[in-house]
């Protein structure tokens, strides 16, 4: 019976996957319709959906993919930016590499070499395919770092001065190398581990990170909500709150909020 080799192809953008085939084709499909709306529907996928995968790919990217023109005569619509064009180039060139290589494999299996004799490339493929459930994942660099006996407080800048605080264990500081001013690394945190507050209300806190922003979207659910918190340069910070929360009033879309994130609850985490 002869072997069949497949897989998807993600990629990596200085060690951190963010794009596939699928996010790429919403892309370009933006690309070509100018609106966000008409492209998810011709995918087959929720406007919500889309909006997701949108706010994934920003928040890991260098700069905006995409940027919204505002309604006038002829109404708005979402274009890509130069940047986003030149993401997916570079995507749609490295993915036909990719296909070269399968197509290796394909044939090394064909003739009878065993799946665990494959080269070596096999296991740098199945890196680039891990996800995290992490509701939040920033690309950053570490910009600040302070050093204990056993804890170490590293501090890192995720696009236009946005800062995140996290407390690792020295040893894990150590063997992840992040002791080190503009060492590139991964935020992750838990969206029902961020609090949110009124950014006026004169409110005090102890956590060490305090991030404020627009409150882009309110999504309610039985139970809870889920709250889209816009940073600096296009970041999009989710929280999950309590529906009695909402229903207090102030979480409203368009109103200035904060996030409240204690530095043991934010996760680093760097290419392998």
């Amino acid at each position: 019976m002869t072997t069949i080799v497949d897989g998807r192809f993600w990629l990596n953008i200085e060690g951190h996957g963010f794009l596939g085939a699928g996010r790429i084709e919403l892309l370009e499909r933006i690309d070509a319709a100018g609106s966000i709306a008409g492209a998810a529907r011709e995918m087959g996928m929720s406007y919500k959906a889309a909006w997701d995968n949108i706010d994934a790919m920003n928040n890991l990217a260098e700069q905006p993919l995409l940027v919204r023109q505002a309604g006038g005569r002829h109404g708005g619509g979402t274009r890509l930016t130069a940047y986003g064009r030149r993401v997916i180039d570079q995507y749609r060139a490295a993915e036909q590499e990719y296909r070269l290589f399968m197509d290796l494999m394909q044939q090394h299996l064909g003739s009878g070499l065993r799946a665990d004799d494959v080269p070596e490339g096999w296991s740098l493929m199945r890196r680039l395919s891990m996800r995290t459930s992490a509701g939040n994942q920033f690309q950053g660099k570490v910009c600040r770092y302070t050093a204990g006996v056993v804890n170490d407080v590293v501090t890192v800048d995720i696009g236009d001065g946005v800062e995140i605080v996290a407390v690792v264990t020295h040893d894990a500081a150590q063997s992840l190398g992040l002791l080190r001013e503009g060492r590139e690394v991964q935020v992750l945190m838990d969206a029902s581990l961020i609090m949110l507050c009124e950014e006026d209300g004169g409110v005090r806190y102890s956590a060490r990170n305090r991030l404020c922003g627009t409150l882009r979207e309110v999504r309610p659910g039985a139970v809870n909500a889920e709250v889209k918190l816009e940073l600096a340069a296009g970041r999009i910070l989710t929280a999950m709150v309590t529906m009695e929360a909402v229903e207090e009033g102030w979480l409203q879309e368009g109103a200035r909020a904060c996030a409240l994130i204690k530095a043991p609850h934010v996760l680093l985490a760097v290419a392998g």
